[in-house]
């Protein structure tokens, strides 16, 4: 069950990159993940969360403006891959391999990356603009995690 979660955490990153950590810290914060005694324990210091937090909003915010750029680029896609295998070492490591657990997040957030941007750019023609296409997203991405995160 933990390597379908660390999937799905994956593919959320790939929609928004720093959401997924973000929820992945508070849960290890809030001790429905324990991490404490993994190379992993610093996903539930008390500082991680709010770092997290803060680079998720800023992400959201981000993802509105006209000049940032495609998500498929080297240094997003790459950012989305390692958020993705970092939330799944996660929740691998809780269920016994951090290294299963770190695959399933990256395999998750290509999914999520590429996914997402055939979904989204669905979504823009329809309604004939991109915000509204890009607040389903993030919409989907944060309701996503908290329900992964409170499913542990």
């Amino acid at each position: 069950m933990l390597y379908l979660l660390a999937l799905l955490i994956g593919v959320i990153a790939g929609l928004r990159a720093m959401t997924a950590p973000a929820a992945i810290a508070w849960a290890a914060y809030l001790g429905w993940l324990n991490l404490s005694t993994t190379p992993l324990a610093f996903m539930g210091y008390a500082w991680t969360p709010w770092i997290f937090t803060v680079l998720a909003l800023l992400e959201l915010v981000a993802d509105q403006l006209p000049t940032t750029p495609s998500r498929t680029v080297p240094v997003q896609f790459g950012t989305r891959i390692i958020s993705g295998a970092l939330c799944g070492a996660c929740l691998g490591v809780a269920g016994g391999n951090l290294a299963i657990g770190a695959i399933c997040g990256a395999v998750g957030a290509v999914v999520g990356t590429l996914g997402g941007r055939s979904v989204r750019g669905s979504l823009a023609a329809s309604f004939g603009k991109d915000p509204p296409a890009a607040l389903i997203e993030d919409a989907v991405a944060i309701i996503g995690a908290l329900v992964i995160v409170m499913v542990l």
